[in-house]
């Protein structure tokens, strides 16, 4: 065999002339958990809530996404003419009576017949209200990332209703505490390195 044939037949196989060593793949890619919270952030961006954006994402058990959302005003209601505010003497002069939450949007925006079975990746745990739709849209688990409301009534009757309801609910413990997209990574050949844009300090 020639040293021609030989490097053709080094490059089908995955290695160079110059290595032995078979191309592995990447090691640290998104696993499923990771990727599926990752998701349910990026639209909490589109959030024009000036003090809490979230996000909400919901999985089927073929692990494809079947909707996500964030919390904002409704459809067709000008955000400009409706309070923002969290505090006020009048609860009317206050977001709460009129903002939906990321997991109403999130089951509203669905691009399946239904939720039924499927999990939703939140990042605050489900007020009492959301529970409710979320046990309604036939939601089996809830992953959520943080509880910083958790002795409230409002999570408190969350709780209540989700085990009455039989659904699993759980806190996601992220195995890297930040990704960042890079759009320029795509141009570089550090892309190889196992970042492919996104990072993880």
């Amino acid at each position: 065999m020639n040293q021609e044939t030989n490097t053709e037949t080094s490059q089908v196989n995955g290695t160079s002339a110059s290595s032995s060593a078979p191309t592995k793949k990447r090691e640290d890619y998104l696993e499923w958990p990771e990727y599926f919270m990752a998701v349910a952030f990026l639209p909490a961006q589109r959030s024009k809530d000036p003090s809490s954006q979230v996000g909400a994402c919901i999985v089927n058990p073929e692990n494809k996404i079947v909707g996500i959302g964030y919390n904002g005003m409704p459809n067709g209601c000008d955000d400009d003419l409706l309070p923002w505010s969290r505090y006020a003497d009048d609860r009317l002069d206050t977001k709460y009576p009129y903002v939906c939450h990321a997991e109403l949007n999130a089951i509203m925006n669905k691009n399946s017949a239904d939720v039924k079975g499927c999990s939703m990746y939140v990042a605050l745990f489900p007020c009492n209200e959301c529970a409710k739709l979320i046990i309604q849209a036939g939601i089996k688990e809830v992953i959520y990332l943080s509880d910083k409301y958790h002795d409230t009534t409002e999570m408190t009757a969350s709780r209540r209703l989700l085990n009455l309801a039989g659904i699993e609910y759980k806190q996601f413990k992220p195995k890297r505490n930040k990704i960042v997209i890079d759009f320029n990574s795509i141009n570089h050949s550090g892309m190889h390195n196992g970042t492919l844009g996104i990072h993880s300090p």
